[in-house]
């Protein structure tokens, strides 16, 4: 397949729409909607980088597909909440869609996608490799997480037993009139933020020992988790070394288990 002409489209838009547009233009685009001046001079200045990068200037369809499409796109997002992620992902994933199949089009590669599809679906290696990224990253982390429960729940009793002890030692007179349920209810809120981070944390780290186990990088492994312990010995904060206990466990425990999966991949593989 030829992808210069992919990767040219791909390349214009990334300029025009991170590098190229100023944040003024999409705060006025937000506040404005359709109104937006700076949304009709942002989809103009992508369709003309997008039709010079091309370099098929006899092909009018580029253009006019790359401003109808992007000024849609951009109009609906204007009308989404600007502070949802996943609205983000969604504009972006369709602008790269609209990219992927102008490009399918103009050089007529629709008849090669079903016998590669076929090919990709046959493939053992492919879904080996898939099942074993996809239960390192969700799965293995729930796996995880049932496992080390008994001292989350050690270190929750902990921090209350803190809480408690310090409550009348605060010298706000909001935490003065403090109840028992309230501090409660306040460290379980912390735990709630801290467990969710760590589960995205786990999720990035397992794929990237996964991943150095395939690619046969053993020692970017070793720098991993050089690098953790660093900024987990960084912290000053109470219960130190029952944090500190729960979190070496958990990494061992993660790592160990990634890098066993990536083993087991590589034999089944040979």
């Amino acid at each position: 397949m030829e992808i210069n002409l992919l990767l040219r489209l791909v390349i214009a838009h990334l300029l025009t729409d991170f590098v190229l547009q100023p944040k003024s233009w999409v705060t006025d685009r937000e506040q404005k909607k359709g109104k937006s001046f700076k949304l009709y001079i942002h989809v103009i200045i992508t369709t003309i980088v997008a039709y010079l990068f091309s370099g098929l200037y006899d092909n009018v369809v580029i253009p006019l597909v790359i401003f109808s499409t992007h000024l849609l796109i951009d109009y609906i997002k204007s009308k989404a909440n600007k502070d949802k992620f996943r609205y983000f992902i969604a504009d972006q994933l369709a602008h790269l869609l609209v990219i992927i199949t102008l490009w399918l089009s103009i050089e007529n590669i629709w008849v090669s996608i079903p016998p590669f599809a076929n090919e990709l679906f046959s493939n053992t290696r492919f879904w080996v490799v898939s099942a074993g990224y996809l239960f390192v990253s969700w799965p293995l982390g729930i796996i995880i997480g049932k496992a080390t429960q008994k001292w989350r729940d050690q270190i929750s009793r902990e921090k209350e037993k803190l809480a408690l002890e310090n409550k009348n030692e605060e010298v706000t007179e909001e935490n003065q009139t403090a109840t028992l349920p309230e501090i409660i209810k306040t460290t379980e809120e912390q735990e709630l933020g801290l467990a969710s981070a760590g589960k995205w944390i786990g999720i990035c780290e397992r794929i990237l020992i996964l991943t150095f186990v395939l690619m046969a990088q053993y020692t970017a492994i070793g720098f991993l988790m050089t690098a953790k312990s660093i900024l987990r010995f960084s912290e000053k904060e109470a219960n130190t070394q029952l944090k500190t206990e729960y979190v070496l466990v958990g990494t061992l425990v993660s790592f160990a288990s990634s890098a066993m999966i990536g083993v087991l991949i590589n034999l089944i593989l040979k």
